[in-house]
């Protein structure tokens, strides 16, 4: 039986029982909420930590590259420490928290001979967004990342 309102139309809502009136709409809400929250975190979380795989990547080859077109070793440990400091930055992490590591194949005294190669290696914790403190330990938790590039030393280079 539909009720009448003031303009002389039955009520759609006449059906329905009094305490179930708008219920569809806060169901709607809440489930959407519960689906959108942990949704919206992992798109948060995969970026933050695409973000990381491309700085340490970015980095450790544009180190390895500095390195090897350097006059002597010296300059090329502090060219190459920049490089991953800059490469760091640009993605908005903290370079002072990266592993650096320079190895060379071949002569274990020197990295810079003819077509010698030189190795970069960068690594680097990825916090994880809105997480926070450990256990207060005052340490984020955190995802490793670590990149290489080799490069290799120009034969035409004035070393040997």
């Amino acid at each position: 039986m539909l009720r009448s309102n003031r303009w002389g139309r039955g009520s759609a809502r006449a059906g329905l029982r009094d305490g179930e009136a708008g219920s569809a709409s806060l169901e709607f809400i809440t489930a959407g909420m519960i689906l959108l929250v942990p949704l919206v975190y992992l798109v948060l979380a995969l970026s933050a930590l695409q973000g990381g795989a491309l700085a340490v990547e970015g980095a450790a080859r544009q180190a390895a590259r500095v390195y090897v077109q350097s006059p002597d070793e010296v300059t090329a440990t502090v060219r190459a420490r920049r490089a991953v400091a800059f490469a760091l930055e640009d993605y908005g992490l903290d370079p002072g928290d990266a592993e650096v590591q320079i190895e060379c194949a071949g002569a274990a005294s020197r990295c810079l001979i003819r077509q010698g190669l030189v190795t970069v290696t960068v690594r680097i914790g990825i916090s994880l967004p809105l997480v926070p403190d450990l256990l207060a330990l005052k340490q984020n938790a955190s995802v490793p990342m670590t990149a290489s590039s080799t490069q290799i030393v120009s034969r035409f280079g004035e070393l040997g």
